[in-house]
Protein backbone atom coordinates (compact mmCIF):
# COMPACT_ATOMS: atom_id res chain seq x y z
CA UNK A 1 0.00 0.00 0.00
CA UNK A 2 2.81 2.41 0.86
CA UNK A 3 4.54 1.69 -2.46
CA UNK A 4 1.31 2.51 -4.33
CA UNK A 5 0.88 5.74 -2.37
CA UNK A 6 4.49 6.75 -3.02
CA UNK A 7 4.06 5.99 -6.74
CA UNK A 8 0.89 8.13 -6.86
CA UNK A 9 2.65 11.01 -5.10
CA UNK A 10 5.59 10.81 -7.52
CA UNK A 11 3.22 10.68 -10.50
CA UNK A 12 1.29 13.73 -9.34
CA UNK A 13 4.55 15.61 -8.82
CA UNK A 14 5.24 15.44 -12.55
CA UNK A 15 4.32 18.74 -14.18
CA UNK A 16 2.18 17.15 -16.89
CA UNK A 17 -0.04 15.40 -14.34
CA UNK A 18 0.38 17.57 -11.30
CA UNK A 19 -0.75 20.80 -12.96
CA UNK A 20 -3.78 19.12 -14.52
CA UNK A 21 -4.70 17.76 -11.11
CA UNK A 22 -4.20 21.19 -9.51
CA UNK A 23 -6.41 22.81 -12.17
CA UNK A 24 -9.24 20.27 -11.85
CA UNK A 25 -9.26 20.25 -8.05
CA UNK A 26 -9.02 24.07 -7.91
CA UNK A 27 -11.88 24.43 -10.40
CA UNK A 28 -14.14 21.96 -8.59
CA UNK A 29 -13.34 23.42 -5.18
CA UNK A 30 -14.44 26.87 -6.38
CA UNK A 31 -17.90 25.59 -7.17
CA UNK A 32 -20.34 25.01 -4.37
CA UNK A 33 -18.89 21.54 -3.71
CA UNK A 34 -16.99 21.22 -0.43
CA UNK A 35 -13.46 20.46 -1.57
CA UNK A 36 -10.20 22.16 -0.68
CA UNK A 37 -7.51 22.68 -3.29
CA UNK A 38 -4.76 24.02 -1.04
CA UNK A 39 -3.45 20.59 0.01
CA UNK A 40 -3.05 19.60 -3.65
CA UNK A 41 -1.15 22.79 -4.46
CA UNK A 42 1.01 22.48 -1.37
CA UNK A 43 1.68 18.78 -2.02
CA UNK A 44 2.85 19.42 -5.56
CA UNK A 45 5.09 22.30 -4.52
CA UNK A 46 6.47 20.41 -1.51
CA UNK A 47 7.49 17.49 -3.71
CA UNK A 48 8.64 19.65 -6.63
CA UNK A 49 9.61 23.15 -5.39
CA UNK A 50 10.35 24.32 -8.94
CA UNK A 51 6.60 24.07 -9.59
CA UNK A 52 5.72 26.87 -7.11
CA UNK A 53 4.79 29.55 -9.65
CA UNK A 54 3.16 27.22 -12.20
CA UNK A 55 1.13 25.57 -9.42
CA UNK A 56 0.02 28.88 -7.91
CA UNK A 57 -0.91 30.31 -11.32
CA UNK A 58 -2.73 27.16 -12.47
CA UNK A 59 -4.61 26.93 -9.16
CA UNK A 60 -5.54 30.61 -9.46
CA UNK A 61 -6.81 30.06 -13.01
CA UNK A 62 -8.83 26.96 -12.10
CA UNK A 63 -10.28 28.52 -8.97
CA UNK A 64 -11.12 31.76 -10.78
CA UNK A 65 -12.88 29.88 -13.61
CA UNK A 66 -14.84 27.96 -10.97
CA UNK A 67 -15.81 31.28 -9.38
CA UNK A 68 -16.87 32.56 -12.80
CA UNK A 69 -19.07 29.46 -13.15
CA UNK A 70 -20.60 30.30 -9.76
CA UNK A 71 -21.26 33.85 -11.01
CA UNK A 72 -23.07 32.47 -14.08
CA UNK A 73 -25.11 30.07 -11.93
CA UNK A 74 -26.22 32.95 -9.71
CA UNK A 75 -27.02 35.09 -12.74
CA UNK A 76 -28.98 32.24 -14.36
CA UNK A 77 -30.99 31.55 -11.23
CA UNK A 78 -31.86 35.24 -11.00
CA UNK A 79 -33.00 35.23 -14.63
CA UNK A 80 -35.29 32.25 -13.95
CA UNK A 81 -36.68 33.83 -10.78
CA UNK A 82 -37.32 37.10 -12.63
CA UNK A 83 -39.08 35.25 -15.43
CA UNK A 84 -41.37 33.15 -13.25
CA UNK A 85 -41.77 35.27 -10.14
CA UNK A 86 -44.71 37.64 -10.02
CA UNK A 87 -43.65 39.45 -6.86
CA UNK A 88 -41.13 42.19 -6.50
CA UNK A 89 -37.85 41.30 -4.83
CA UNK A 90 -37.12 44.93 -3.94
CA UNK A 91 -37.00 45.70 -0.24
CA UNK A 92 -36.24 42.10 0.72
CA UNK A 93 -32.48 42.45 0.86
CA UNK A 94 -31.03 42.23 4.33
CA UNK A 95 -28.03 44.14 5.63
CA UNK A 96 -25.53 41.73 4.00
CA UNK A 97 -27.09 42.24 0.57
CA UNK A 98 -26.97 46.02 0.96
CA UNK A 99 -23.34 45.75 2.01
CA UNK A 100 -22.56 43.62 -1.05
CA UNK A 101 -24.38 46.01 -3.35
CA UNK A 102 -22.43 48.91 -1.88
CA UNK A 103 -19.11 47.12 -2.54
CA UNK A 104 -20.12 45.92 -6.00
CA UNK A 105 -17.61 43.74 -7.87
CA UNK A 106 -14.93 44.55 -5.25
CA UNK A 107 -16.78 42.15 -2.93
CA UNK A 108 -15.38 39.35 -5.10
CA UNK A 109 -11.95 40.02 -3.58
CA UNK A 110 -13.38 37.98 -0.69
CA UNK A 111 -14.06 34.98 -2.92
CA UNK A 112 -11.02 33.27 -1.38
CA UNK A 113 -12.68 32.97 2.03
CA UNK A 114 -13.64 29.49 3.20
CA UNK A 115 -17.36 28.68 3.38
CA UNK A 116 -18.64 32.08 2.16
CA UNK A 117 -16.30 32.75 -0.79
CA UNK A 118 -17.88 30.40 -3.33
CA UNK A 119 -21.48 31.41 -2.60
CA UNK A 120 -20.31 35.04 -2.74
CA UNK A 121 -19.45 34.54 -6.42
CA UNK A 122 -22.95 33.19 -7.07
CA UNK A 123 -24.47 36.14 -5.19
CA UNK A 124 -22.42 38.51 -7.37
CA UNK A 125 -24.07 36.92 -10.41
CA UNK A 126 -27.48 37.06 -8.73
CA UNK A 127 -26.98 40.77 -8.11
CA UNK A 128 -25.93 41.16 -11.75
CA UNK A 129 -22.56 42.70 -10.91
CA UNK A 130 -20.48 43.21 -14.08
CA UNK A 131 -18.91 39.87 -15.01
CA UNK A 132 -15.34 40.83 -15.96
CA UNK A 133 -14.65 43.11 -12.99
CA UNK A 134 -15.94 40.34 -10.72
CA UNK A 135 -13.63 37.81 -12.37
CA UNK A 136 -10.66 40.19 -12.05
CA UNK A 137 -11.31 40.71 -8.33
CA UNK A 138 -11.82 36.96 -7.83
CA UNK A 139 -8.47 36.27 -9.52
CA UNK A 140 -6.65 38.82 -7.34
CA UNK A 141 -8.07 37.38 -4.12
CA UNK A 142 -7.55 33.76 -5.13
CA UNK A 143 -3.97 34.41 -6.30
CA UNK A 144 -3.17 36.10 -2.98
CA UNK A 145 -4.58 33.12 -1.07
CA UNK A 146 -2.58 30.51 -3.00
CA UNK A 147 0.59 32.59 -2.93
CA UNK A 148 0.40 33.34 0.79
CA UNK A 149 -0.74 29.90 1.94
CA UNK A 150 1.64 27.86 -0.21
CA UNK A 151 4.53 30.30 0.19
CA UNK A 152 4.21 30.40 3.96
CA UNK A 153 4.13 26.61 4.20
CA UNK A 154 7.14 26.27 1.92
CA UNK A 155 9.31 29.20 3.08
CA UNK A 156 8.19 30.18 6.59
CA UNK A 157 7.16 26.75 7.95
CA UNK A 158 9.29 24.39 5.84
CA UNK A 159 9.24 21.57 8.41
CA UNK A 160 5.46 21.25 8.41
CA UNK A 161 4.22 18.04 6.78
CA UNK A 162 7.77 16.79 6.14
CA UNK A 163 6.98 13.32 7.50
CA UNK A 164 3.74 13.10 5.53
CA UNK A 165 5.27 13.76 2.13
CA UNK A 166 8.56 11.99 2.72
CA UNK A 167 10.92 14.93 2.14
Amino acid sequence: MQAWTQHLIELLALPEYGLITVFIVSFISATLLPLGSEPVVFGLVKINPAMFWPAVLVATAGNTLGGALDWWMGYGVHQVVDKYSHTSQHGRHDRAMRWLQKLGPKACLLAWLPVVGDPLCAVAGWLKFPFWPCVAYMAIGKFARYFLMTGSLIWIFPGVFTGVLGK
